[in-house]
């Protein structure tokens, strides 16, 4: 199967929605109705995308202060030419998290449509 490019352009918008805090980017490459999916403080929460948008929105961004980036693709699983999990690492302020975003292919381009995420560490101040 042939790696399709729009899908790691999909990626950098996500990365840049997080790192730039914008709720338009990070809209544009969740699909309406994705949900996310956390449970590292041992319950399972489920966060729809427009709580998520919300949040991210009320935050200070990572590039308003300056924040170097660190983000990087670990893995894509092509499950076929239109669906893809790609597993990422970035850093948001002194969190890394990663990342399994499920994506499909529609007549709106690629889109997450779900999330899993994990607190991988607290990064050390710079």
């Amino acid at each position: 199967m042939r790696p399709n490019p729009q899908l790691f352009e999909a990626v950098q918008v996500y990365f840049d929605a997080l790192y730039e805090c914008d709720t338009e980017k990070l809209n544009s490459v969740f699909h309406e109705n994705s949900s996310l999916f956390d449970a590292d403080n041992g319950a399972i929460l489920v966060e729809p995308i427009e709580s998520f948008s919300r949040d991210v929105g009320s935050r200070t961004s990572p590039e308003s202060t300056g924040q170097a980036r660190e983000e990087e693709i670990l893995m894509v699983d092509w499950l076929s030419p239109i669906s893809a999990m790609v597993k990422i690492r970035l850093r948001a302020h002194q969190n890394m998290f990663v990342d399994h975003l499920g994506f499909v292919l529609g007549a709106d381009g690629w889109k997450i449509v779900s999330k899993i995420w994990h607190l991988e560490r607290i990064a050390e101040a710079s």
